[in-house]
């Protein structure tokens, strides 16, 4: 059942300008005036090249800890809340979205068992969890994500790249999120388990309207999620549309079509 949401849309992103400290010390525009909407239990893809701002775009409105990332220009409200001006409702944005960056498999915490990292979202919150319950909810994202339940005990580092990418995906997934930004979800995932996660985000988003970012440029991912396309280029949005049949480009990116192309 999808729950009831206060905002009318999940995202609502309106002339978005980013910045990032570079290593000069001086900042650089990464993302320049863009503009969507993404609708509750809906996907959007944003593709483009390497260094178009995907990524930033994505951590900016998972409300992920980068301190050299800023807004500079309009702003997005992730189910409500400003991302620009968030303040005390901060707390409430991290906890209503499930972020997967980039390298979250690669940079689990080294010294947490993976049933520990997994129960983080909510161990951090409440440390009077019942430890029962906690380690239900563990197994289950187990299950769900073909995890073997004995991998619960053991530390990042014995696992394969694959099953620490699912190991991150399922501490994103824990607290129930209404939006899951997930910046190449399914890195180093063979074909079985990376069905597998596809369906536990469908599933989330067909029972209780979970929207979804995905930050990829596989046009098979698109498909599978039915999913609206932002394509980015230079910080600087050249196409939207639905699907990658559907794109209006904007005038000269012609020659960037190869980035849909299947």
């Amino acid at each position: 059942m999808a729950r009831r949401r206060d905002a009318d849309v999940a995202i609502r992103c309106t002339d978005l300008s980013l910045s990032r400290a570079g290593r000069s010390g001086h900042p650089q525009r990464v993302v320049d005036g863009v503009s969507f909407t993404l609708a509750h239990g809906s996907a959007l893809a944003v593709m483009g090249p390497t260094g178009s701002g995907k990524s930033s775009l994505a951590a900016i409105l998972a409300a992920a800890d980068d301190d050299g990332l800023s807004v500079i220009g309009g702003d997005a409200l992730v189910e409500g809340i400003s991302v620009r001006h968030p303040g005390r409702r901060r707390r409430e944005l991290v906890y209503m979205t499930g972020h997967l960056s980039q390298t979250a498999g690669a940079n689990l915490p080294a010294r947490m068992t993976v049933s520990e990292v997994i129960g983080e979202p909510i161990t951090s919150r409440d440390r009077r969890v019942s430890a029962r319950a906690l380690s239900v909810r563990v197994a289950t994202l187990l299950d769900e994500l073909m995890l073997p339940l004995g991998s619960a005990a053991k530390y990042p580092y014995e696992l394969s790249a694959g099953m620490r990418q699912r190991v991150a995906l399922a501490r994103a997934l824990m607290l129930q999120p209404r939006l899951l930004v997930g910046d190449e979800p399914f890195a180093k995932m063979d074909i079985e388990v990376r069905k597998a996660a596809l369906e536990a985000i469908l599933r989330r988003q067909r029972e209780y309207g979970m929207s979804a970012l995905i930050v990829t440029n596989q046009p098979e991912v698109v498909r599978e999620f039915d999913a609206d396309v932002l394509i980015l280029r230079g910080g600087h949005a050249i196409a939207y549309g639905h699907g990658t049949n559907d794109l209006l480009w904007t005038p000269g990116a012609e020659a960037d079509r190869r980035l849909v192309a299947t």
